[in-house]
């Protein structure tokens, strides 16, 4: 199932750029989708002289082309001097390459930019450039400190380079000047295998950037632990509106972690758990916290597949009814119940009752025979092991809780 994610990044990229205008009159140059295959600074020497003619430059867009290691220095050399720059948009700039050329080219590009102070987005998804292509982009991302918006998504980073990532945000909020805040205020990362090795740098990184407003990290294969070390840098960004963990592994211990932290978001707008594995449980810990009414502004929530029973998805029908008065998109499809279940009634009148009768989306692959026991043995076995964690000194948590707790960064 495809994430919304990508119908909002396309939104972003495309609200300020006509079609296709390469005028100095609104300050674009867009290439974007020609299949253009240029290597060499004579290969683009065409497209930097119309680029160099727009002037003041306010956005660049050139994804759906395949660059070269000549054609992305002589690029850069025009890039340098365009100050005014937004919007950078290279993403699936680099198709066909080898992975020995991307390094040069990456770096080229973002050194480019590192002294842009009116950049505010910059765009390098889906290049599939790997964890080895992380380094060129540290300097960037380290000493722009006027970047707002981050989209990395489908790149392969991997652990060791969605550290690299993690890291380089953290260097960048670390080094503000005293009463300087950190701009950054959207991370779009999802589908590089960032796993868990991974995640409690990214926490650290959140917690030090505590302006931001929207985080994106689906398809990375988080698990539990992931989660809830998420979950605690978060906690730290008290105007989060979007949350999207679309794909990961929370089961139990991941849903306690997203329940602890939601008081903590007053603002969020969306909340995107489907094909979370929350399970019954952990889906009844989330609808509890929602029931404490401290996340009214909540706008869309996407549950699908999630191993959700009658049980649980009576309690989302209680929060609904109690506080969510402005859920206008709800998904919960491929879930254990029936669509002429109590449960299913009691949601639909709960969001009618609120004047969005309409937002309950298909529920054509809900699974009424499934797996609805409370006390599911696998369940139960988290559970236990779970309680005893919390009992027990936590090594990695601690040195975790340790970090963030030293982050008094100001954002």
């Amino acid at each position: 199932m495809e994430t919304n994610t990508k119908n909002h990044v396309r939104q972003i990229i495309s609200r300020h750029s006509t079609t296709m205008a390469n005028d100095a009159r609104t300050g674009v140059f867009d290439i974007s989708n020609k299949n253009l295959k240029l290597d060499t600074e004579q290969d683009i020497a065409p497209y930097i002289s119309e680029l160099e003619k727009i002037e003041p430059l306010y956005e660049i867009h050139l994804s759906g082309n395949t660059f070269g290691v000549g054609a992305c220095q002589a690029l850069a050399e025009v890039l340098k001097k365009k100050k005014t720059l937004r919007i950078a948009d290279m993403s699936d700039i680099f198709t066909g390459r080898l992975i020995t050329e991307i390094p040069e080219s990456l770096r080229a590009l973002c050194d480019a930019l590192v002294d842009h102070e009116e950049l505010e987005e910059i765009h390098l998804s889906d290049n599939a450039f790997g964890g080895r292509s992380s380094e060129p982009m540290v300097n960037l991302l380290t000493n722009n400190h006027h970047i707002r918006l981050l989209n990395l998504s489908n790149n392969g980073l991997g652990v060791t380079g969605g550290t690299i990532v993690a890291d380089a945000l953290y260097e960048a909020a670390k080094s503000l000047k005293d009463g300087e805040k950190s701009a950054l205020r959207v991370v779009i990362c999802g589908r590089n295998r960032l796993e868990n090795g991974s995640a409690p740098v990214w926490a650290r990184a959140f917690a030090a950037h505590r302006g931001i407003t929207a985080v994106h990290m689906y398809q990375n294969g988080i698990r539990m632990e992931g989660v809830r070390a998420l979950c605690q840098g978060l906690s730290h960004c008290k105007d989060l509106e979007v949350l999207d963990l679309q794909d990961n592994t929370a089961t139990l211990r991941g849903s306690r972690a997203v329940a602890n932290a939601l008081p903590n978001w007053p603002h969020l707008r969306t909340l995107n758990l489907s094909d979370c594995l929350l399970k019954s449980k952990g889906g009844s810990l989330l609808f509890e916290t929602l029931s404490l009414g401290l996340n009214k502004k909540l706008q869309t929530l996407h549950l699908q597949y999630c191993d959700l029973n009658r049980g649980s998805l009576d309690k989302l029908g209680h929060a609904i009814e109690q506080h969510l008065s402005e859920l206008e998109t709800l998904e919960i499809n491929g879930n254990f119940a029936d669509v002429d279940d109590d449960c299913i009634s009691k949601i639909t009148a709960s969001l009618s009752k609120w004047g969005h009768a309409t937002a309950l989306d298909e529920l054509d692959e809900m699974d009424p025979e499934g797996e609805e026991d409370d006390d599911d043995e696998d369940e139960e076995e988290e559970e236990e092991e779970d309680i005893g964690e919390e009992e027990k000194p936590d090594p990695e948590a601690d040195k975790l809780a340790d970090e963030l707790a030293k982050t008094h960064i100001q954002s």
